[in-house]
Formats: C-alpha cells, sequence, structure tokens
C-alpha cells in the first residue's frame, strides 16, 4: 500500500524518534570498532585460585553427569566469598571429576573450573571496559536473546525510517533539482569504494 506524504512524513518521524538512541549507539561504535586497533584500553584480569570446602566437593561429586546447574550452595560461596556471580541461565559441565562453566557477556569473558579430585577452584574474569561493551552490543556478541530480538526490530524500524523517506524525496524531488544527484551518493560513494580500494 503506498503512503501518502502526510502518512509517509508521521511513519518517517515516529521511526526516527525510535531509533534515534540506536542509531546514535550503532553510528559511534562503527567508529570505534573501525579503529579498534588505535584505541588501547589493558583489560581487567581478576584471577582467583582456592581450595573448595570439603563440604561442596561433596555436594558436587554427588551431583549427575553432563550439563547441570550450579548448586545453590556453590554459587551463594562464590558470590559471598570471591563476588562470582555466574548467571543462573548457564549450566556447567560435569564429568564426575571436574566441573566446568564459561559464561562470556559483552565487553567480559569469564570462566571457572573446580578439580574435585585435588579439590581446587581456578576461576579467571576479564573485563575490556566500557568501548568493548558497547562494540560487543553492536555486533551482538554474547549479548543474549531480548538484545537479539532488540536489533531484530531495532532494523526493521531503521527500514522504515528510510523507506519513508525516501518516498518523501521522490514527493519533494520536483521542487529539488539537487535531490536525485545528493541521493545518487549514497549508492556511488559505497560502490565505488568496494571496486577500487576494496581487494
Amino acid at each position: 500500500m503506498r503512503l501518502s506524504i502526510g502518512s509517509a512524513r508521521q511513519w518517517h518521524w515516529i521511526s526516527a524518534a525510535i531509533c534515534l538512541a540506536g542509531m546514535l549507539m550503532f553510528a559511534i561504535t562503527g567508529i570505534t570498532l573501525n579503529h579498534a586497533a588505535d584505541i588501547t584500553v589493558e583489560p581487567h584480569v581478576t584471577d582467583v585460585e582456592v581450595t573448595v570446602p570439603a563440604s561442596l566437593l561433596t555436594t558436587i561429586t554427588a551431583l549427575p553427569d553432563g550439563n547441570i546447574p550450579l548448586p545453590a550452595e556453590l554459587k551463594q560461596w562464590l558470590s559471598k566469598e570471591y563476588g562470582i556471580n555466574p548467571p543462573s541461565s548457564k549450566s556447567a559441565e560435569w564429568d564426575g571429576v571436574e566441573l566446568y562453566l564459561s559464561w562470556p557477556g559483552p565487553g567480559q569473558d569469564h570462566w571457572l573450573a573446580i578439580d574435585t579430585e585435588v579439590g581446587e577452584l581456578v576461576y579467571e574474569g576479564v573485563d575490556r571496559g566500557w568501548i568493548a561493551y558497547f562494540n560487543d552490543l553492536h555486533k551482538g556478541r554474547d549479548t543474549g536473546t531480548a538484545w537479539r530480538w532488540f536489533i531484530d526490530i531495532f532494523s526493521v524500524v531503521v527500514i522504515i525510517f528510510t523507506v519513508t523517506g525516501l518516498q518523501l524525496l521522490i514527493k519533494q524531488a520536483p521542487h529539488k533539482s539537487s535531490t536525485w544527484p545528493v541521493t545518487a551518493l549514497s549508492v556511488l560513494i559505497p560502490v565505488l569504494i568496494m571496486l577500487v580500494f576494496i581487494h
């Protein structure tokens, strides 16, 4: 169905308002991603190597093999003693001897392993900072289902914004002779760069 000029304007400003913050974030992180090699941030690394209490080892060894949720007692001990907070949505791998869990996230990575034969826990957490956090949001890296849905819906809104903008250009073109030459640049510039400078 073809939109009238009035409805096109309405869809255009509504879609612009909805995707404003997202477009700004994706534009800024497009620059930071393009210059990632020039932006040096020292990651913050947290390492923990400790002996696991015998009572927790008993709880772990009683678990069935396979992918399992972390026992509540273990999660409480990790949080209270070391500020380690694995998400409840992640399952650990348990083979009867070693318990292993990793939970990457935007701008960060975490993993822990418990060897029940020697009774030792090893944990590493890496935080690469706010720029890495927003860069990973841009890429959709380890962001979860809700953010993936946001990117899909945001993309649809941007398409609406673009299509209604094109319709407004079509309506205004008879009154502005520069409309189509300027609009053509949006296609010619990236195509020219792809053909000439990218090999």
